[in-house]
């Protein structure tokens, strides 16, 4: 069986009941996720051997917390046991016109108090094909981008593939930082994953014939956007999400791969959002499990651009969705109906 190692912070949510406004709840759903984890959920689900590296309390939130992994078949027996608390983000979805909103209450959280002895990266790393982290890990803390390095450093001595999704968070570092940080971390990466704007959060690097908020895309400025990324970086591949939102419910979704000098853009869906979290963390398990497996370019990017369409129709972080329920919708059935 392959095996990947993801790495990154597993926080509780708490998201208010349907579309209420956290000024209207008066109870919140408590789930659990968080970047990385998210993508080590979705290759489980797709039969990857997939271990999820963090700290996280000995108390029965931490608990709780590995057994959320622990369920849908994700190896948590590498991750660290220690500190004082669980990170928390409060998530209130957003409807229409109104935009989704996240509070994070994450600041002295275990992971982000972490330290570089905690992880034993040349052991953790034993036997794994794949190394997956996000920009998010090390926004935590001085310690956490150092301990990210390491990890990313420790993966290309052992000729482990290294995805990297770029997942700017303005909460957490200032667009200077994460240009510093990231620019030197991504030198030991082969695999960038980015949205519309995450290149130009990060690396000033934007793509041309775009607007983001009225929701505008240009083929080619992503393909220079893609191409400027690897010349600088040399990347193996660069896949990019392509959103194009109508309203905070109804987006247009698609997605481009660019490697070896050429762009692969998938089919367009046409979705109607239950949950937008996690939307770009099922796109990325759904790239990884593609590439372990050796998929052609354009059949990776259709995968991974249906797994995250799925995505979109689930509530809560985690997609939960199969191989086979992916490779329908990629295959050409977008009818959703009933299947009996």
């Amino acid at each position: 069986m392959k095996t990947a190692v993801t790495f990154g912070e597993l926080m509780l949510r708490l998201a208010p009941e349907n579309y209420l406004r956290f000024l209207q709840a008066e109870k919140y759903q408590a789930t659990f996720g968080g970047a990385e984890a998210n993508v080590a959920v979705s290759l489980s689900n797709y039969g990857i051997n997939a271990q999820f590296v963090t700290k996280l309390p000995t108390h029965e939130i931490g608990q709780s917390a590995v057994n959320s992994l622990r369920k849908f078949g994700v190896d948590t027996s590498k991750i660290v046991r220690g500190g004082e608390r669980v990170g928390i983000y409060y998530c209130e979805k957003g409807a229409s016109q109104r935009p989704s909103k996240v509070i994070y209450d994450r600041a002295y959280s275990a992971i982000a108090m972490a330290k570089k002895d905690d992880f034993d990266w040349d052991s953790i790393l034993d036997g794994a094909e794949w190394f997956h982290f996000t920009g998010i890990t090390p926004a935590l803390s001085d310690e956490m981008a150092e301990i990210t390095l390491e990890a990313c450093k420790a993966a290309r001595a052992k000729g482990i593939t290294v995805s990297c999704d770029l997942n700017f968070r303005k909460k957490l570092w200032s667009k200077e930082k994460a240009g510093q940080v990231m620019g030197e971390i991504c030198k030991f990466v082969d695999v960038c994953i980015a949205n519309e704007e995450d290149a130009k959060d990060v690396f000033g690097i934007e793509a041309d014939g775009s607007d983001i908020t009225g929701g505008k895309l240009d083929r080619d400025g992503y393909i220079s956007v893609a191409k400027k990324l690897t010349d600088r970086f040399g990347f193996k591949a660069v896949a990019i999400t392509l959103r194009e939102s109508k309203s905070a419910n109804d987006n247009d979704w698609s997605g481009m791969l660019y490697t070896g000098g050429q762009a692969y853009f998938s089919k367009k869906y046409s979705i109607h959002i239950v949950d937008r979290v996690g939307g770009g963390d099922s796109f990325g398990g759904g790239l990884i499990y593609s590439m372990m497996n050796g998929a052609d370019p354009q059949a990776t990017i259709e995968f991974a651009i249906a797994a995250s369409c799925l995505k979109h129709s689930i509530e809560g972080d985690y997609n939960l969705v199969s191989v086979a329920e992916v490779m329908t919708l990629a295959g050409g059935d977008a009818s959703g109906r009933v299947q009996r």
